[in-house]
């Protein structure tokens, strides 16, 4: 897998290249993974519901063909794009989705904090009170997010077994954008960042394990 690192770059025009990428990718095209920031910019999902933006303000709001809703892209923020065969790589989309979760989850617990899974919520959540423990928070009939805030968002596109989109994971970002939608369509959730949760700030840094995680969880 080719990694390549693509600095600040506007959401939109990074979107039509890679689908650009996949459109025109043969057999034995290499597999890529794009890592990079954008300016703040609201993306909308195919299943998105015009609810789910709040006020967005002075902020861009763009249609993407990715699946999901509505989430906030901005500084601070590492985006991470696998541009990957599904079929040469021998898994369906589940499992990849799997496979980018747990390089999350992965990229967390190197740095000494604990991810958890949402069943049908694709995306990846901490303990905000114990942003270490490896317990989820517990309780009978308890809301699914009660306890937790959303760390890193998910969202895919795949055409002829060829994945593009992918996550974002929060590292040090002015968190308040995420307030004026309702993150991935789930009203009051809330959203955190690594550095809010004693994690590194240097979304650098981050984006190299991230990276280093990505690259070995989408190997045949």
């Amino acid at each position: 897998m080719r990694v390549c690192a693509l600095g600040s770059v506007p959401w939109e025009p990074t979107a039509a290249a890679m689908q650009a990428f996949t459109a025109q990718r043969g057999p034995q095209t290499p597999d890529e993974l794009w890592v990079c920031e954008h300016p703040s910019v609201f993306t909308l999902g195919l299943a998105a519901k015009p609810e789910h933006l709040l006020m967005p303000g002075d902020i861009p709001v763009v249609q993407s063909n990715r699946g999901g809703q509505v989430t906030y892209h901005g500084p601070g923020q590492v985006v991470a794009y696998p541009l990957v065969d599904l079929s040469r790589l021998g898994i369906y989309v589940r499992e990849f989705v799997f496979r980018l979760e747990a390089a999350v989850i992965q990229t967390l617990d190197h740095f000494g904090l604990t991810g958890f899974r949402v069943g049908g919520a694709p995306g990846i959540y901490v303990r905000v009170d114990a942003p270490r423990a490896h317990a989820a928070p517990t309780g009978p009939a308890r809301d699914p997010f009660e306890g937790l805030a959303k760390v890193a968002a998910l969202g895919i596109k795949v055409s002829r077994q060829c994945t593009y989109h992918g996550l974002a994971l929060n590292v040090a970002m002015d968190l308040e954008p995420f307030q004026r939608i309702n993150p991935c369509g789930y009203p009051g959730l809330r959203t955190v960042d690594l550095a809010t949760l004693g994690g590194p700030r240097d979304p650098e840094l981050v984006a190299s394990v991230l990276s280093e995680r990505l690259a070995a969880q989408l190997q045949p």
